[in-house]
């Protein structure tokens, strides 16, 4: 009852003790669920309290407690490590309760017998040294290897030794993958006195153990246990040389060691592989797992520190040596027979001799990589290098390619690559039988795991060798080709390896092989053969076309897709999964290249689609799914970007319905498969701008992925928005003007968007503008949960945003006339207002109308620059060209406390001085009409402005009629029904109807200011004559001249 009672009040009701923190620890810990969730909770609500977490390792330290109870105590420490230990974190531990903590880990973890436990304290004092070493705990390395000492020295508990092992191997490791330079200086301090106290112990018991295995005796337990700590010792050593030394080759010590390790491979190698009958089983795999370590540490050693490896003792015959085991394990490394079912092969996978030969052979490879990275293409570094450094970089270069990487050496091992590791294994060959999908899936893998195979790994060794001795091995490697090239050889194994070096060394061979012959004469006969295992050379048909068609020109492309068109042929028996997969997966290579004519692949098209369609929906591997599915997007493209004399959609319409039928259900099987629907609404963007107009009948599939993949409360918006909106704005440019209902639907999605403000704002935005353009009338029915967010964004936005955002709302405007009148006009204009839009417009030019009166280094600052004031003087622009009285309210209306007067006595200076930077002939054109406009008030406020007004009017009309014999409005349409396009969108449409509508393309600027001079004429009483006596009487002469001379007036 005790228990319960305490776990079920409130985390503030029940202080934090020992007695208490048992308890909770033990419900937390149980199997009863309510308790679990329950004792969690109060866990959390302790974390803040201080003494909660040396509390945690007191209970950890008492051994007599349950083992899951200190497992829990011991991960909630580290956790709460990673959460509380740094002095800036929120609720950070106190300094005390460190020192207690710290105080009590190394002597608790060393005496730990449990290896659960001891293993997540050892990774506990590493994130401690992480964090404090060397300014908290300078002595951190110092009294762990002082700790290490003293369990060497106490033969009595080899638990002891074998536990501060344990804790200095997770310090290393946690010191050594330090990226800050500091930490791994002082790791560097550290490195001598840690490599002789380790030194001195793997030493020793190595000795220990192989006296008992070679001598024999009667302590078997503790040859164990030393196998067991000689391990956990190169396992801290493999690290320690690498992160603790920028020159290893510059230390005694490392040298020393080196060469010792040196001696002890090649013990350990005799003992494990070439006589592993006289050991037991677990045993020969402890041995086993040595050899692996020090192979790490030559690999790694080789990439970290090249030129330190390359001048380290013996290092040129470890080299050799490593080789001489990669052409041993050659030797027994391929099949015998192209078929799975191999009676004469005598290798089983299941052999560890063998696995550890392959490993070392891996690894053997990987290191004669690193030389030929080192001698041909060395690691570049922006720090500084003494003349020392760069004497031993030269050194070392010339020291590996003189007696490692030398001419007759990449010959023989080319040819060695080529013929015993290019040729698949029982292996492949089983898998490629058993699971054809998950096989070639490797196959294929572009990340990482070639270093973990045999096959790749030689194959990209081979590539180097190839670029790097060009003159020596082009040769010999088309002299092996020219010798198995013919169709009359059927060794499908040799072929393929030959094949398969033939394509990866493509770029190097092109211009030294005539490979249009070699596709005609053989290759187009080969990929007919039908025999067991001619699935293999199919394969590799399909590899070497996708690999020479990319970097030579003028071959015979209707062959090469006449041979794919075969390879797709599932009716073929000789094409299995495999082969059919590959050849979907390649001819995205085939068609990539940039002299691809779809002409030439016109006649193969209809097949070749089909059967990659099928495919598409035979394979189950998600991966390979978005792998043909890319080859898909690619020959749309290709067909899409492509001109013809013919429409495009007549191109690839015949195959749209099939490849919609693949489509939709593969998005219902995705789920939560993001790359996959990605790759699905790509290939429905691009498939869309292929069918243009076509694509409205398949509207019903395209919105509802659309809509559910922009909801911005989804959990898949983050992961599918981006490529959404790419099939969304593809859908609105081709969606005709009888559709737009289709497509409105979207529209409430759009709104979201815009106040999210992320990185797919422009595309939203874009969006919204073609959806003024195509439903104008919906549009302006939702400016209500639209224009507030579009006012905010005026505000510190990018100058393309804000563009974007004046557009949308000029459009709007636009829309609101056309469509409605000035009653229309006079409610939207309320609507900005009531958005505080046009208050933002006025501030805005208010500030930089201020910034303008102002010089030197103190002068004001304003974030309107050119662009964006001559998008905020449009929207004035339009509202004073609508009605010039509707501007006067409009501007009373957003600036509430000051006179009218007193607004225009800056805005007009500040518009008319803004008016010359207007480069734009359509927007310099709406302000000169909307200025003008304004003489229809025929209030002093504008007349006082006659100079300027005549000024713009001379300027403007000067670039609007100067080349035009007409003498005609260059802007103005006057034809608009003969610029009306065939098959318009509504985008289109739209866009048309607007402009022809817009007065600045359909009134001539100069009968629209003489009529507005009568205006101003008859505010001064219809008197011309008193007009001039007071109004133009202020005008300069020379303006007044130069405007006469326009014949206007």
């Amino acid at each position: 009852m005790a228990m319960n009672f305490a776990i079920e009040l409130a985390g503030e009701a029940n202080p934090l003790s020992l007695q208490t923190l048992y308890h909770t620890l033990t419900a937390a810990s149980s199997s009863d669920p309510q308790q679990i969730k329950s004792g969690a909770q109060q866990l959390r609500n302790w974390e803040n309290q201080s003494g909660y977490y040396s509390s945690l390792q007191s209970i950890f330290t008492d051994a007599s407690m349950p083992i899951q109870v200190r497992h829990l105590c011991i991960i909630q420490l580290k956790n709460g490590i990673d959460k509380y230990w740094r002095k800036s974190a929120p609720n950070a531990i106190s300094k005390d309760e460190k020192d207690l903590i710290r105080s009590r880990s190394v002597q608790s973890g060393t005496n730990e017998p449990d290896h659960r436990l001891a293993l997540q304290n050892a990774l506990m004092i590493a994130k401690i040294v992480r964090y404090e070493y060397p300014q908290e705990w300078p002595d951190a390395v110092s009294s762990i290897v002082s700790n290490l000492r003293k369990a060497f020295q106490s033969d009595g508990n080899p638990l002891k030794l074998t536990r501060a092992l344990l804790i200095l191997l997770e310090v290393i490791k946690e010191l050594s993958t330090a990226r800050i330079q500091r930490t791994r200086t002082n790791l560097q301090a550290a490195s001598v006195e840690v490599l002789q106290v380790l030194g001195k112990i793997y030493v020793d018991r190595v000795q220990t153990w192989m006296t008992f295995f070679h001598q024999g005796g009667d302590d078997g337990g503790g040859a164990i246990s030393s196998v067991e700590q000689t391990l956990l010792a190169l396992r801290v050593l493999r690290r320690l040389l690498i992160a603790g030394w920028d020159f290893p080759n510059r230390s005694t010590e490392v040298r020393e060691f080196w060469n010792l390790l040196g001696s002890h491979f090649k013990d350990m190698l005799s003992m494990a592989v070439n006589d592993p009958s006289s050991l037991h089983e677990n045993v020969r795999r402890l041995i086993e797992k040595h050899l692996r370590q020090i192979a790490k540490l030559h690999v790694n050693l080789a990439k970290a520190h090249p030129s330190g490896f390359a001048l380290l003792p013996s290092s040129v015959q470890l080299v050799s040596a490593y080789w001489n085991l990669v052409l041993q394990f050659g030797e027994t490394y391929g099949s015998q027979s192209s078929t799975a079912s191999d009676p004469n092969n005598g290798r089983s996978e299941d052999d560890h001799e063998i696995t550890m030969m392959e490993y070392l052979s891996l690894k053997a490879l990987l290191l004669l990589r690193a030389c030929v990275k080192m001698v041909f293409n060395p690691a570049q570094t922006f720090k500084y290098q003494q003349a020392e450094d760069k004497e031993e970089k030269a050194q070392s270069r010339e020291m590996i390619k003189e007696n490692i990487l030398t001419a007759n050496f990449a010959e023989a091992a080319m040819q060695a690559l080529v013929t015993r590791f290019f040729v698949f294994t029982q292996r492949d060959l089983r898998d490629w039988e058993e699971e054809p999908e998950e096989w070639q899936r490797r196959e294929e893998g572009e990340d990482d795991t070639w270093e973990f195979s045999i096959r790749p790994c030689a194959e990209k060794l081979f590539l180097e060798l190839m670029l790097n001795y060009k003159q020596q091995l082009v040769q010999p490697l088309l002299s092996v080709f020219g010798t198995v090239a013919n169709p009359q050889n059927r060794d499908v194994l040799q072929k393929d390896s030959i094949y398969g070096a033939i394509g990866l060394a493509a770029s190097v061979l092109e211009d030294k092989l005539d490979f249009n012959s070699f596709l005609r004469s053989t290759l187009s006969q080969e990929v007919q053969i039908d025999q067991p295992g001619c699935g293999i050379l199919r394969r590799r048909i399909a590899i070497i076309l996708g690999q020479w068609l990319p970097v030579k020109d003028g071959l015979d492309r209707a062959l090469v897709y006449q041979i794919f068109q075969h390879l797709l042929d599932k009716g073929d028996p000789s094409n299995d999964l495999v082969v059919r997969i590959t050849a979907g997966r390649q001819l995205k290579n085939v068609i990539i290249p940039f002299d691809f004519e779809f002409e030439q692949f016109e006649p193969y098209a209809t097949t070749v689609l089909h059967r990659l369609v099928a495919l598409i929906e035979e394979v189950e591997l998600n991966e390979i799914k978005l792998a043909l599915l890319n080859t898909l997007l690619v020959l749309i493209q290709s067909v899409e970007e492509k001109e013809f004399g013919t429409d495009i959609a007549n191109q690839i319409v015949p195959f749209a319905d099939q490849i919609i039928s693949v489509l939709a259900p593969l998005w219902e099987q995705a789920g939560s498969e993001f790359l996959l629907k990605q790759s699905i609404l790509g290939i429905l963007s691009s498939l869309i701008s292929a069918v243009r107009g076509e694509s409205r009948k398949y509207h019903a599939l395209f919105i509802p992925l659309i809509d559910s993949s922009v909801d911005v409360t989804s959990e898949t918006y983050l992961y599918m928005v981006e490529d959404a909106l790419d099939l969304w704005v593809n859908v609105l440019q081709q969606t005709p003007s009888n559709a737009v209902s289709d497509v409105v639907s979207l529209v409430p999605r759009l709104f979201p968007m815009l106040e999210v403000g992320s990185d797919t704002l422009r595309k939203a935005l874009e969006i919204a503008e073609m959806y003024v353009y195509m439903a104008p009338v919906q549009m302006l029915a939702s400016t209500g949960p639209m224009l507030s967010p579009l006012t905010s964004l005026l505000q510190g936005s990018k100058r393309e945003v804000t563009g974007l955002v004046l557009s949308i709302v000029e459009l709007l405007m636009q829309s609101a006339l056309e469509l409605g009148g000035s009653e229309n006009f006079t409610s939207f204009t309320s609507q900005l207002l009531d958005a505080n839009l046009i208050q933002t417009v006025i501030s805005g030019l208010r500030g930089a109308h201020k910034a303008h009166q102002t010089t030197g280094p103190h002068r004001a600052k304003t974030w309107l620059d050119v662009l964006v004031e001559t998008d905020y003087l449009c929207i004035l622009a339009r509202l004073a060209l609508a009605s010039p009285n509707l501007f006067i309210d409009a501007v009373k209306a957003a600036t509430p406390n000051e006179q009218f007067e007193t607004t225009v006595s800056w805005l007009l200076p500040e518009w008319f001085r803004h008016l010359d930077n207007i480069s734009h002939p359509e927007k310099k054109k709406l302000n000169c009409l909307a200025v003008t406009a304004l003489l229809q008030t025929g209030q002093p406020w504008i007349l006082e402005h006659l100079q300027e007004l005549m000024t713009v009017w001379t300027e403007v009309v000067v670039e609007l009629y100067d080349n035009d014999e007409r003498q005609d409005d260059c802007l103005v349409y006057w034809n608009a029904k003969a610029m009306k396009g065939a098959n318009e969108t509504a985008e289109v449409e739209g866009q048309r109807k607007l402009m022809f509508a817009d007065p600045v393309h359909r009134v001539d600027l100069k009968p629209f200011i003489r009529e507005h001079i009568q205006y101003a004429i008859a505010s001064s009483g219809g008197s011309n004559e008193a007009f001039q006596e007071q109004w133009v009487v202020n005008v300069d002469k020379d303006v007044l001249q130069g405007f006469s001379k326009l014949g206007i007036f």
